[in-house]
């Protein structure tokens, strides 16, 4: 049995799942969680977390009280109280990891107050839950269509119906505040459920609807990403990188949350540099900072002198604290804007083509070449025809080859009355002389 979430149209596997369909044992979705406790005693004393995390389409996920008596494992779906009726979810963490989590979401709160697991799920229960997941659709494009007869300036992403099949959440997205109160009234009547709507941000949106990155891979959001931190410009900024919208913005709109994953590592290392507001002052000019190369250990600086073109030099840090230290003590230095960089030694391992994939760039030159015969003359034509060609326009004294000869012919058949033949000799006899 596979999961709900990605089973095929026969109720099996989809293709490529590597979990060959026994996803309630830790699958292919995002928000599964392996249980490192799982096996281990409890101290003695120490009663069972009567509650449970349960995770329903996408990322909702909720906390339920669960008694120990029900013996409930992560992968179990069971139903539980939705206030009006009754959801079907999945579980995800039970005993002392819920008892974590839920100290780490909810705070101080009690699990007396949380709803309560009702039972687990009996097959009926399964089959009108996918009777209700396979009208969300059908829903969604139809609320769609009500959403633009009724203009308001707001998209319907996702539509998720309860396990009883009584109560349908829209999610949308808008830029500004909504009242959607007729449109409830309109989505009510038309699908005869009771309709909740909720707003999500830009990123929820991806992650729910998935797609490709530009670094090839799945979104990050959509396959392991939960936590949805901010993203400013300033990420972008001490990583050196330009700030470009359409490189440095996800599938989105906003800044990609993976500029995060690395700018700790920048931070820590800027720390150690010199402070870039510092200019270096020497005998060539004042040099203002315009990038660092951390990697490399470079700083580079743009050096302006009166009468001179501007210059970009790239010094070690060594050689730049060097001069900051000489500038404090007064002293100008004379540097060398010219200096080389520092060659990096190439490693001496040659690598070959073992995985038998041939060079994007393999045709290049044969059709270069294609393109070279094309413009230098078409067909080609054997030496007689060579010879024919000059013979029937031979080059005139002043340069002027074939248009000259031309010409040429022309002056004769007008001098002659225009009778002249085609190669320009002299008239024919009149006839009966």
């Amino acid at each position: 049995m596979s999961c709900a979430t990605c089973s095929n149209a026969n109720g099996g596997p989809p293709r490529g799942c590597r979990n060959n369909g026994h996803c309630s044992s830790g699958g292919c979705g995002k928000l599964e969680v392996y249980d490192w406790l799982a096996g281990v005693p409890l101290p003695g004393g120490q009663q069972v977390f009567d509650a449970a995390e349960v995770r329903f389409k996408n990322t909702r996920k909720a906390f339920y009280q669960a008694p120990p008596s029900m013996g409930l494992q992560p992968g179990e779906l069971v139903v539980v109280d939705a206030g009006q009726g009754y959801d079907l979810g999945q579980v995800g963490l039970t005993g002392e990891l819920a008892r974590v989590q839920m100290q780490r979401k909810e705070g101080s709160m009690g699990t007396h107050e949380l709803r309560r697991v009702l039972r687990k799920a009996e097959q009926e229960d399964i089959d009108r839950w996918h009777e209700a997941r396979a009208k969300e659709d059908d829903t969604l494009f139809t609320g769609r269509e009500v959403v633009r007869h009724s203009a308001l300036e707001m998209k319907l992403t996702d539509v998720e119906y309860q396990g009883d099949g009584t109560k349908a959440i829209f999610y949308y997205t808008a830029e500004e505040r909504i009242d959607f109160r007729g449109l409830v009234r309109q989505l009510s009547d038309q699908f005869r459920v009771k309709v909740e709507m909720k707003q999500i941000g830009a990123r929820q949106e991806a992650g729910r609807i998935g797609g490709i990155g530009s670094c090839g891979r799945e979104l990050c959001c959509s396959t392991w990403l939960t936590d949805l931190r901010s993203v400013t410009t300033s990420a972008a900024r001490y990583q050196q990188l330009a700030l470009n919208p359409q490189k440095l913005a996800g599938q989105c709109g906003k800044l990609k949350c993976c500029l995060n994953y690395e700018l700790d590592m920048y931070i820590e290392a800027i720390k150690s540099y010199p402070s870039q507001n510092a200019k270096l002052r020497t005998k060539q000019g004042t040099g203002v900072h315009q990038k660092t190369d951390i990697f490399q250990g470079r700083m580079f600086y743009l050096f302006k002198s009166p009468g001179n073109p501007s210059i970009m030099a790239g010094f070690p840090v060594d050689y730049v604290r060097d001069i900051l230290r000489q500038n404090k003590e007064g002293v100008e230095p004379e540097v060398d804007l010219e200096m080389a960089e520092e060659t990096v030694e190439k490693s001496a391992h040659d690598y070959e083509n073992v995985v038998g994939q041939d060079e994007l760039t393999r045709f290049d030159q044969k059709m270069r070449e294609k393109r070279g015969k094309r413009k230098r003359g078409g067909k080609k034509t054997s030496g007689g025809d060579r010879e024919r060609t000059a013979r029937k326009a031979p080059a005139s004294k002043d340069g002027a080859g074939k248009d000259g000869a031309k010409g040429e012919g022309q002056r004769r058949r007008r001098s002659h009355g225009g009778r002249g033949r085609k190669g320009g000799g002299p008239p024919k006899p009149p006839a009966g002389t």
